[in-house]
């Protein structure tokens, strides 16, 4: 069962790469990104889109630029997530065929992103936006949105998230950090996977 979360591996190096994804594929968590200022980030992109990409989402995050875009496309990544809405790359993400998710804050942000044919909507920072937020922002959009909260959702919060419309998340620290073992990943993700499936029972 795929579940509507994203892995943020920021900071994995290129040899944890493809451990660390079929750990997170075994636990249920099958969308991968792996943001561009994480060390030798296309070389980790590039070994896990060959080993997994056949069972996963894989792709870049912090991706600022057309060229990291066409970049990550080049490694064989199929998602690009961004902190920020800038219709360029989010134009060249979807001609390339590919997934993308920009950052978004406020209304008019949220609109740019979908006119450019975004993906769906990464709420960043979320603890800022907080639930009330997604609320207030949920009440313009079109119906069907996809709208994943990043930036304080997590498996504490998911049901409050949940609860005020959010469609899915992006989880960071609190799955991977720095010079976490892949058994260390391979238990947070198990928790977060758990507290989503009970939060969506």
């Amino acid at each position: 069962m795929s579940r509507p979360i994203i892995a943020i591996l920021r900071g994995l190096r290129p040899d944890e790469a493809v451990p660390m994804a079929e750990a997170l594929i075994a636990a249920g968590i099958d969308r991968i990104e792996v943001p561009l200022n994480s060390p030798e980030p296309l070389q980790s992109i590039a070994a896990m889109a060959q080993t997994c990409g056949d069972r996963a989402l894989i792709g870049a995050g912090t991706v600022l630029t057309v060229n990291e875009v066409e970049a990550v496309a080049e490694a064989g990544g199929k998602l690009i997530v961004s902190p920020s809405c800038d219709t360029d790359v989010i134009a060249r993400s979807r001609a390339l065929g590919l997934e993308s998710w920009p950052g978004v804050f406020t209304p008019t942000e949220a609109f740019a992103a979908l006119k450019a044919g975004a993906s769906g909507l990464k709420l960043f920072p979320g603890a800022v936006a907080g639930t009330s937020g997604l609320s207030a922002l949920r009440a313009v959009l079109p119906k069907g949105t996809q709208v994943y909260a990043v930036g304080g959702a997590g498996p504490e919060n998911f049901g409050e998230w949940i609860a005020a419309s959010a469609d899915g998340f992006g989880i960071g620290s609190a799955l991977y950090k720095p010079g976490m073992s892949v058994s260390e990943v391979a238990t947070q993700a198990a928790r977060i996977v758990a507290a989503y499936d009970e939060a969506t029972a």
